[in-house]
């Protein structure tokens, strides 16, 4: 099976107190449509700087991403644009990723009114539609972002990421804000919504509890590498790197 996206070789250094701090060296993976990538490892690992030059919101230094064939990298302008209906990100705090004064309404109908899909009618009724299927009512829409709970805000986050019809959707700790009981209703959604529609989604996480419950492999990060990729049972069973051995051993309920 031709893979949905390959990543090759990705390096970005950033500045840093005048001299240079490596945030990705030569990480490559792949995924499959339909699939879900766990990306997991400890804090400044380059985890979510991976993550956002596959969204284009930074540029590598170096290294390729090719999406449905297609050079990611070399995109400008209309291609881009439309490249990005097809990819499409979740944040760890969707009150900073909206503007709080914004409605649900006028958040989901951004992505539809940017990459033309319809007409106003059209995306009111579209609204209705990505709220339903969120588990939300279609009567929250007139409310403002900054008025209902973290829970329905993220599953609105979801919504709006859904609007464009994705192929991918990167995940960066998604669901690490919220509440036991409200991080599994979202996660159960994310499923679901897999199932229906052959999403694939990149799980950025420092959790490999809640990674195990949703991915099928897992690649483990350090230091700007990609040190372990494998299928998720195998990895938490038997981690072979030294990262994944430390993060596993780091949380009871994982131990074998």
């Amino acid at each position: 099976m031709t893979p949905l996206l390959v990543a090759a070789d990705l390096s970005k250094t950033f500045a840093k107190g005048g001299g240079r701090v490596v945030a990705l060296d030569h990480a490559s993976f792949d995924i499959a449509a339909g699939e879900t990538l766990g990306l997991v490892g400890p804090s400044g690992s380059g985890k979510s700087t991976l993550a956002r030059i596959l969204l284009r919101l930074i540029e590598p230094d170096g290294g390729s991403v090719r999406f449905a064939g297609v050079d990611l990298l070399a995109l400008k302008g209309a291609r881009l644009r439309a490249m990005r209906a097809r990819i499409q990100m979740v944040f760890q705090e969707p009150l900073a990723a909206f503007n709080p004064r914004a409605t649900v309404a006028g958040a989901l109908d951004d992505p539809l009114r940017i990459h033309g899909r319809m007409d106003r009618h059209g995306r009111k009724t579209a609204i209705a539609g990505l709220l339903e299927r969120v588990g939300l009512d279609a009567s929250l829409a007139g409310r403002a972002i900054h008025e209902i709970s973290g829970g329905q805000r993220q599953r609105v986050a979801v919504a709006r990421a859904l609007a464009t019809k994705p192929d991918l959707i990167v995940l960066d700790e998604a669901v690490s804000a919220l509440d036991m009981s409200v991080r599994g209703q979202v996660l159960q959604l994310l499923v679901d919504l897999q199932r229906e529609d052959g999403i694939a989604y990149i799980f950025v996480s420092h959790d490999l509890a809640v990674v195990r419950a949703v991915a099928h492999r897992i690649a483990i990060m350090e230091a700007g590498r990609i040190v372990e990729i494998g299928p998720a049972q195998e990895v938490i069973e038997n981690p072979r790197s030294a990262t994944g051995k430390a993060l596993i051993s780091a949380v009871p309920r994982l131990r074998l």
